[in-house]
C-alpha cells in the first residue's frame, strides 16, 4: 500500500504527561515549561491553600462545619501517628491509648499547674509520648496481632482503673479546664501540627534511620544482623509515632475544657485506622486523604439515624473492595496518566553547542 493509499501522516501523537516532564527535568540546565510547573505544582499548591483558607471563611461555612474541620484534623493525626508504628510492623489498634494520655496530662498541667492551654498543650505532648513509650517498653517484643490487641486492651484497661480507683476525676473527669483563643486560632494550631508532622515523617522515612526502621516490618532478622538494637529503634519509633497523637488529645482537652474517660473512647481508635486503609497504607498523604474522606462523611451520614452504621459500613465495604490500595495512590496513579497532544517532532530543546 502507497503512502497517498495510507491516508495522510497523523500530524501529532500522545503522551503521559508524567514522561514528558522527567525528559525535561533529566538535564538540570533545561528549565521546565510553565505547564509542566503547573502540573507538578497545582495539586500540592491548591489543597494547601484550601487549608489555610477554610479558618477565614468562617461566615461561609459555618461553626458547624468548622467543628467538623477541626474532628477531621484530629483524626487525621491520629492517623499519621498510626501509619508510622504500621511502617515499622508495628500494628496498632489503640490509638486512643496515645490520644487519652496526651489528655490526661493535658488536664493535670492545667488544674494542678495553672500553665494556660499552649504551654500546657506545649508540655503535654513531649510528657505523653514519653510515659506512652515507658508504659510500652515492655510490649515492644511483641509483633503483629500481638501487638494489636494488647494495644487495642491498653485504653479499655486504663478507663476501668480510672474508674475503680477515682484518680484523675474518676468517672466526672476534670472540667473547667482553660479554654484556647478562639476558632481561628484552634483551626491553624491543628493545621500547623499536621504539616509539621507530615513533614516531619516523611523527612524520617527519607533518611537512613527511616530505611532501618523500614526494615524492621519487611525483615526485623537481618536488622538485628547488621547490629542493630531492635528494643531501641521500636522505642524510638513509638515516642515520634505518640506524639501526633498526644497532641491531638491534648488539644481536644483543651477545646472541650474538659478530660475524662471518653479519651480513651474506641473511635480514637477506629477511626484512625479506616482512614490510613480508605486513604491507602504506606503513604502519609493517604492518611491524610482518608481523615478528610471519611470524617465529613461520617457527619454527612447522620441524616440516616440507625442506619448510620450500616450506610457507613457499607461505603468501608466498598472502598476496601475496590480500592484496595486506597484512594490517594488511586488518585495519584490516574493523575500520572493523563495524556496530552504533542506534535510530532517535538522535544526538548537544548541549547546549542558551545
Amino acid at each position: 500500500m502507497s503512502r497517498e493509499q495510507a491516508g495522510p501522516r497523523p500530524k501529532a501523537r500522545r503522551e503521559r504527561i508524567d514522561r514528558g516532564v522527567k525528559a525535561r527535568s533529566d538535564d538540570v540546565s533545561v528549565l521546565a515549561s510553565p505547564r509542566d510547573l503547573a502540573w507538578l505544582l497545582l495539586p500540592r499548591i491548591l489543597p494547601l491553600a484550601a487549608l489555610f483558607a477554610f479558618p477565614l471563611l468562617g461566615r461561609l461555612t459555618g461553626s458547624y462545619w468548622q467543628a467538623v474541620m477541626i474532628n477531621t484534623l484530629v483524626i487525621a493525626l491520629l492517623a499519621l501517628s498510626w501509619e508510622l508504628l504500621a511502617s515499622v510492623g508495628l500494628i496498632s489498634l489503640g490509638q486512643s491509648f496515645f490520644f487519652g494520655i496526651g489528655g490526661y496530662l493535658a488536664g493535670v498541667l492545667d488544674t494542678q499547674l495553672k500553665v494556660g492551654p499552649l504551654v500546657g498543650i506545649a508540655l503535654a505532648t513531649p510528657l505523653g509520648a514519653a510515659l506512652a513509650t515507658v508504659l510500652l517498653l515492655p510490649l515492644l517484643r511483641l509483633r503483629g496481632i500481638y501487638f494489636g490487641l494488647i494495644t487495642f486492651a491498653l485504653p479499655l484497661l486504663l478507663m476501668r482503673l480510672v474508674e475503680t480507683t477515682g484518680a484523675l476525676g474518676g468517672t466526672e473527669g476534670m472540667s473547667g479546664l482553660t479554654a484556647l483563643p478562639n476558632r481561628t486560632v484552634e483551626l491553624y494550631l491543628l493545621i500547623a501540627a499536621l504539616l509539621a508532622t507530615v513533614a516531619g515523617f516523611r523527612r524520617l522515612s527519607a533518611s537512613d534511620r527511616g530505611l532501618v526502621l523500614h526494615a524492621l516490618r519487611d525483615n526485623d532478622r537481618a536488622v538485628l544482623a547488621a547490629g542493630f538494637s531492635l528494643p531501641w529503634l521500636r522505642t524510638q519509633a513509638v515516642f515520634w509515632a505518640a506524639l501526633p497523637a498526644s497532641f491531638a488529645g491534648a488539644f481536644v482537652t483543651h477545646r472541650y475544657q474538659f478530660v475524662g474517660m471518653p479519651a480513651f473512647a474506641i473511635e480514637y481508635s477506629t477511626l484512625p485506622l479506616t482512614s490510613a486503609v480508605v486513604g491507602g497504607t504506606g503513604s502519609f498523604f493517604g492518611a491524610v486523604v482518608g481523615a478528610f474522606l471519611l470524617v465529613p462523611l461520617s457527619e454527612l451520614l447522620r441524616g440516616f439515624g440507625s442506619l448510620r452504621v450500616v450506610a457507613y459500613s457499607l461505603v468501608l465495604l466498598g472502598f476496601t473492595l475496590g480500592l484496595p490500595e486506597g484512594i490517594f495512590r488511586f488518585a495519584a496513579r490516574k493523575y500520572a496518566q493523563r495524556e496530552r497532544v504533542v506534535p510530532l517532532g517535538e522535544g526538548p530543546k537544548c541549547p546549542p553547542p558551545s
